[in-house]
């Protein structure tokens, strides 16, 4: 099944439990092998992306799904620091959020964001979500080698 290949490496930053069940649930269904890495919040997300404390030997994500409305770091201010160093903007970063304001869009975006997803809140809308998520990003797209 893995070809001998190594997983895609999935960050994903969401501080809902159940949002994150479905999201792992949706990803096992697909058909690439991968590898997903939970934090419920910004600040951790930092420290995964940065490789500090308890996530120093982490591995260095190939994609992140990123939830807007995160506590102690919001997603706005994970994404901008993503984005601004050097050593990790080029990890491509997918909003998940259940945010349609325009004025969230426009700002994520602005922010370098690679796509902006709202996450539908009827649960098999938001497994197809998923899914196509994981068809496109890690099936159709060629990522950026996972390295600095």
């Amino acid at each position: 099944m893995t070809d001998g290949r190594s997983p895609i490496e999935i960050l994903l930053v969401e501080d809902n439990p159940g949002d994150e069940r479905l999201t792992r649930e949706a990803l096992r269904e697909g058909k690439v092998y991968h590898k997903l890495h939970w934090v419920k919040d910004g600040v951790q997300a930092m420290e995964f992306l940065k490789q500090r404390g308890q996530y120093a030997k982490v591995p260095r994500p190939d994609i992140i799904l990123l939830d807007l409305n995160l506590p102690k770091k919001d997603g706005r201010e994970v994404l901008e620091e993503i984005k601004s160093d050097e050593s990790l903007k080029r990890i491509p970063v997918v909003v998940l959020t259940t945010s349609k304001a325009e004025e969230d869009v426009l700002r994520t975006y602005n922010l370098h964001a690679n796509c902006y997803v709202t996450k539908p809140v009827d649960l098999e809308k938001f497994i197809v979500v998923v899914r196509s998520i994981d068809v496109f990003w890690l099936t159709i797209v060629t990522l950026p080698p996972n390295g600095h």
